[in-house]
């Protein structure tokens, strides 16, 4: 659907040259929900604005469903991009125009006849859950109903690709969750294919099946979600990863646990699939001789998988602990052992 073949980017300036995108190798497969995650400068909005050609690549080719856009003549990739709706960060509605006009502009451009204007745009209004609001102007809206008739404009001529340009940085958690469910149905219902970025990992988590990580331009890890949550090659991307699952022991902790005089080691434990259902602790606590002390939990879904992610203390003999560790890790269970702070 999307591929880019070793795709660099580089700007230049009077005082300055700047390499954006570092040969990039990338293939987004039709029906993926693709996020491009990283922190700010890493190269993400160059990667995308380069799907549309609103950026071109200094070097290297993207193909969009099996075209080379660059190899296309004005006429053609004018056609092309009809193929390819955006949605932006901070919304681009034309404040002057009611929501009706606004999701009926592209529409217009293209000198569609006005029946068929209006059956579409009543069609995607109903879809985003926007009909009573029709005749509103856009400084009427809420942040989440604005992006409602962003995403009803970039659906208006029937687009196989939705590009998202941060598309709920500027909503608070809950409208970004009912945003992101909009945009699962999208995929689903008009079999879009989605392309979006964020520094958000709980973004990412909430809506992806498949992540790549940028940094400096470069693509330094890509997979699953269940890939990317459960074995994160990078620093960055583990990062990104605890900031959704956190699993950090405050120092005070440690300092009760090392002040009560016991042996122990601390654990972390991640379950997935279907060892997330297994009473692993209940029988470590049952065959051996060593005591549990759970520190934190949490289960998370990733892409309907289960997820699970327990930081426990065995406390005990230190033999007793090692055969409980044994146990613990045949039952698919990844553990490593947790290093106390300060110690």
């Amino acid at each position: 659907m999307i591929e880019f073949r070793n795709v660099s980017k580089i700007f230049k300036s009077k005082t300055r040259t700047v390499e954006a995108l570092k040969n990039i190798n990338l293939t987004i497969e039709k029906g993926d929900i693709f996020g491009v995650i990283g922190f700010s400068g890493a190269g993400k909005s160059t990667l995308l604005r380069m799907v549309n050609l609103l950026e071109k690549p200094t070097s290297g080719q993207i193909f969009v469903d099996g075209q080379d856009l660059s190899k296309l003549s004005e006429k053609e990739l004018r056609q092309a991009k009809k193929n390819i709706g955006m949605i932006f960060q901070h919304f681009n509605l034309l404040r002057s125009k009611t929501v009706f006009d606004n999701v009926a502009m592209p529409l217009k451009l293209r000198k569609t006849p006005k029946s068929v204007i209006e059956e579409r745009v009543n069609e995607l209004l109903r879809f985003v859950d926007l009909s009573d609001k029709a005749n509103s102007y856009p400084n009427q809206l809420s942040g989440g109903q604005k992006q409602r008739v962003g995403i009803a404009r970039a659906l208006a001529t029937n687009p196989s690709i939705l590009l998202c340009d941060e598309p709920t940085s500027a909503l608070d958690p809950q409208t970004t969750t009912s945003i992101l469910q909009l945009l699962k149905r999208v995929n689903q219902e008009y079999d879009v294919t989605i392309l979006i970025i964020t520094h958000e990992m709980e973004v990412i988590k909430q809506i992806c099946n498949r992540v790549a990580v940028m940094q400096n331009g470069e693509i330094i890890e890509e997979g699953t979600i269940l890939d990317i949550f459960s074995k994160p090659k990078t620093e960055t991307a583990r990062n990104f990863v605890r900031s959704v699952l956190k699993d950090e022991i405050p120092q005070s902790i440690f300092n009760i646990l090392q002040s009560n005089g016991k042996f122990s080691k601390i654990y972390n434990m991640e379950f997935i699939g279907e060892s997330s259902g297994k009473p692993v602790l209940s029988q470590v606590a049952k065959s051996f001789a060593v005591d549990v002390n759970i520190l934190f939990g949490s289960i998370n879904e990733l892409q309907g998988v289960p997820f699970g992610n327990l930081i426990v203390e065995l406390q005990g003999e230190e033999a007793e602990i090692a055969r409980a560790y044994d146990f613990i890790v045949q039952q698919n269970v990844l553990v490593n052992e947790v290093v106390r702070n300060g110690s």
